[in-house]
């Protein structure tokens, strides 16, 4: 008689149940980015730089005298581009074309409005971005983080109710399903002629997803 498979126990498989996670929240931006532009041309490279640089210093001069600090506007880029004109196919050059543009931090958001103002009637002629963000972003992920785990939890819960289990299952696998972190800037793209006062702040959508694998 063989006793080869006498204390030999059929295998444990391990169940599992998986688990999304979500939360979202709505949170108060704490300031605001503006980038102000300005773009001058002319047949003369030089005298294109020259009048770019005359009104860019007025800008900041500007910005300057409203309170904002100079550590807070920073060059955002330089460029310089040849123009051309195209008469019957044929491509003409017509000048240069010099862009500046400085980006601005702005600690009091419900100054936004007359910071453009300002930028505007001091020589800027293009308000290509404004986003509005977090001071403390990773924070505030943090805490979605720790509500989309609560939520994961209260779902595997609710599982085990459902299967009358007397215990709850143990988490084995956490994995951070969140694309790029929580939405942290709305972005307002504008030109003078499209720009209008009030800017409504509005709200910061945080959000983030956990997928959450439980043994039972």
């Amino acid at each position: 008689m063989d006793y080869s498979n006498v204390n030999q126990h059929p295998s444990y498989k391990m169940r599992v149940i998986s688990v999304e996670g979500k939360s979202k929240f709505e949170v108060t931006p704490d300031f605001a980015e503006l980038q102000i532009e300005v773009v001058t041309s002319s047949e003369d490279l030089t005298e294109a730089q020259r009048e770019n640089a005359e009104r860019m210093n007025q800008v900041i001069s500007a910005l300057l005298a409203l309170n904002i600090d100079r550590n807070d506007i920073q060059t955002a880029f330089f460029n310089v581009s040849p123009l051309y004109d195209y008469v019957e196919g044929k491509q003409v050059f017509r000048g240069y074309e010099v862009t500046n543009a400085i980006t601005v931090k702005i600690e009091e958001i419900s100054e936004v409005g007359m910071v453009i103002d300002t930028a505007i009637k001091n020589g800027a002629n293009r308000i290509s971005q404004l986003e509005f963000k977090l001071e403390n972003d990773a924070l505030y992920y943090q805490k979605a983080l720790q509500l989309a785990l609560q939520n994961a939890h209260e779902k595997a819960n609710a599982i085990t109710s459902s299967l009358r289990l007397s215990y709850m299952p143990v988490p084995i696998e956490i994995t951070e399903e969140t694309s790029g972190g929580p939405i942290l800037l709305k972005s307002v793209a504008m030109t003078q002629s499209s720009f209008e006062t009030p800017i409504e702040q509005g709200t910061i959508t945080v959000e983030a997803t956990l997928k959450v694998k439980y043994q039972f």
